[in-house]
């Protein structure tokens, strides 16, 4: 077994080296290519920061559209054509670090082409080379849903959650809060269940078996973890803000509030145990959890009794009726 994953790493090696050599000779890109290459490549580790910085100049505001096209094709190919979990899953890493700390142009670019083309859809992807490779694959698998829902997420919320800053805190706050906290009823139902539906796909990240220790997986699930942490903000807030406009709700708004409710409260119990799991992470030892509060579940009575009460909306013109009568 030793000799045979030596063999594949020496391959995997001479692989790398080729594409580099192929981008030398053939690419109007030819930086950006061997970047994304040794950035990609078959060894064990993160993205080196050298790589993925000249990735990230090449999306940059300053550098023409069609650049960033390119490197989000580019990227979208080595993908599509590999079999092996490393190369797919530091491929992810790069994709991922770029949607946050990138230039919104990045994030434009990659959500155009996934429409056209569904860039992050791999859930079909299996590196067959042994059984550590098979745990590996279905965590790239579901760490690519992740980033497929934040790139909806993204498009419903029209802007990402990440990169926000929160509002200054009030007297008497320990810590400002997201733009949920203001949103009227109409965009708080639209937005609230993208969020909810981010952090589903986010808890689902704890890896099994052998990826469990595995460094790479415990450096992008670092990179997930994070995330938590705004995501979660987002959604009291905006729990918060229904919470004040419930009553005012008509019936069929109502109704949806309450499953968005039910689900905040169902998402609290799944995310504590997420972040147990992770508290145990080398990578995660420096990091400050939330304080989780769940939604008070005695509160659900009340607002099941307020939609068998509420107004159904019934819209009526104030109009007065004008009669055309032909001559």
């Amino acid at each position: 077994m030793a000799t045979l994953q030596s063999w594949r790493k020496a391959y995997g090696a001479l692989k790398d080296t080729t594409k580099v050599g192929l981008a030398n000779l053939n690419s109007d890109y030819k930086e950006l290519d061997v970047a994304i290459v040794k950035a990609t490549n078959h060894v064990e580790c993160p993205p080196k920061e050298r790589h993925f910085r000249k990735i990230l100049a090449a999306t940059s505001a300053v550098r023409p559209r069609a650049d960033v096209a390119y490197c989000i094709h580019a990227l979208a190919r080595r993908l599509a054509k590999t079999h092996n979990w490393t190369v797919a899953l530091k491929t992810l890493i790069v994709i991922h670090r770029a949607l946050r700390d990138g230039d919104p142009t990045f994030r434009e670019e990659l959500l155009n082409f996934s429409q056209r083309a569904r860039i992050l859809q791999l859930s079909n992807f299996k590196d067959d080379s042994g059984p550590i490779a098979w745990d590996c694959s279905a965590w790239v698998r579901t760490y690519a849903l992740f980033l497929e829902e934040r790139l909806e997420c993204f498009r419903v919320l029209r802007y990402d959650v990440e990169s926000e800053r929160l509002t200054k805190p009030a007297p008497g706050d320990d810590k400002g809060h997201s733009r949920f906290r203001d949103l009227e009823s109409e965009e708080l139902l639209e937005q609230l269940p993208a969020l909810q539906q981010l952090l589903y796909r986010l808890i689902g990240c704890l890896p099994e078996g052998a990826a469990v220790s595995n460094y790479v997986i415990q450096y992008a699930l670092a990179l997930v973890l994070k995330e938590s942490f705004k995501i979660y903000c987002s959604i009291n807030d905006g729990i918060i803000n229904l919470v004040d406009k419930f009553f005012e709700m008509p019936r069929h708004e109502a109704v949806k509030a309450l499953e968005v409710y039910k689900r905040a409260g169902q998402q609290a119990g799944s995310l504590s145990d997420f972040y147990e799991v992770c508290r145990g992470l080398e990578l995660a030892r420096n990091f400050q959890f939330p304080s989780l509060r769940e939604p008070p579940q005695s509160f659900l009575a009340t607002m099941e009794e307020y939609i068998r009460e509420a107004p159904r909306v019934v819209t009526v013109s104030r109009e007065p009726l004008v009669c055309f009568i032909p001559h």
